[in-house]
């Protein structure tokens, strides 16, 4: 006795909706199946993928350990206020007491003329000359340090013309022309990430396409089979999307894990460079929720490649 074919007309929602995941997943396994009869070109499709993912996620974290870098050299900037020669001790601590409540200014110190006429004959190398000076030529200097909020050069730049209106300033200098050619390096990286990514999901889109191309070419047979006995188009190309999202998880995992390898490589480097700067900052790589990013854009990329390329050749194929 023979069993009568399920009839998926007579099925409940609950059972459809069920025998859909099911079906899915039973095709989501088979795609699996197929990269591994094909181990070789699996893997150097995916390794092929892993480089070209990670090639746009290695100038992403260059980028965010230079924006790192910026911030932190941001709070070192100062504003050096240079007194008029004229002025008393009481005028210029009085300037100083007026400058420490402007919501600008997050520390100030004050070096008068002696000291910075023996820190000139320190580090100048010219003490015994300057010995032969009447007079000090050397101003008293307050050094302001900003906040956070006013480190960066626009912000600085404001506290500065403020400080200048003091009257017993007599010019003030900022010094961070270095750090608008590093914020304006950090803008050109992030514009050249930007296009690098693009031309790179190019070809990472194109690279899946001719792969599932392949493989549609290698089944043609199978596929001439399946439409005689009326599968239908979403049956048939079902697999191949899996294939090509299969693809896009697993070079997105091997661009993380090159990512990683780089920057431990690097870390070490970065550090020693630094520190000759005076900054301790470690290397950042990507996060958990990047890592989640990365393989989430990779795996629709494989999708998109797989769809372009089945639609345009499952089409092609009919049995004869």
């Amino acid at each position: 006795m023979t069993k009568a074919p399920l009839n998926r007309s007579k099925l409940p929602l609950t059972g459809r909706v069920v025998m859909f995941f099911i079906r899915h997943i039973q095709q989501a396994m088979g795609s699996v199946g197929e990269l591994w009869r094909n181990p070789i070109s699996s893997l150097m499709t995916m390794a092929m993928l892993g480089v070209s993912l990670s090639l746009p996620a290695a100038l992403q974290v260059l980028v965010k350990n230079a924006e790192s870098i910026t911030q932190s050299w941001d709070s070192a900037a100062q504003i050096s206020l240079f007194i008029d020669e004229g002025r008393s001790e009481h005028s210029i601590q009085s300037l100083i007491t007026r400058i420490k409540v402007f919501p600008e200014v997050a520390e100030v110190s004050y070096i008068n003329r002696e000291q910075a006429l023996q820190e000139f004959q320190a580090l100048s190398g010219f003490g015994d000359a300057l010995s032969y000076l009447d007079t000090n030529p050397l101003p008293a200097v307050v050094m302001v340090t900003p906040t956070s909020r006013y480190s960066s050069p626009q912000g600085a730049r404001e506290l500065l013309q403020k400080l200048q209106r003091q009257p017993e300033v007599s010019f003030g200098r900022l010094d961070i022309e270095w750090l608008e050619r590093l914020q304006a390096g950090v803008k050109l990286l992030q514009r050249t990430v930007s296009m690098v990514a693009a031309l790179l999901i190019l070809a990472v889109v194109l690279i899946i396409g001719n792969t599932i191309r392949l493989a549609i070419m290698s089944r043609r047979s199978e596929i001439e089979v399946m439409k005689l006995v009326g599968a239908t188009e979403s049956f048939i190309q079902r697999p191949f999307l899996y294939t090509g999202i299969w693809y896009g998880v697993i070079g997105g995992v091997l661009a993380w894990v090159i990512i990683n390898l780089l920057v431990w490589y690097l870390d070490g480097a970065l550090v020693e460079l630094l520190g000759l700067y005076g900054s301790q900052i470690n290397m950042q790589g990507l996060t958990f929720t990047e890592l989640l990013q990365l393989v989430g854009i990779a795996s629709f990329l494989g999708w998109l490649g797989s769809y372009l390329s089945v639609r345009q050749h499952l089409r092609a194929i009919e049995p004869e």
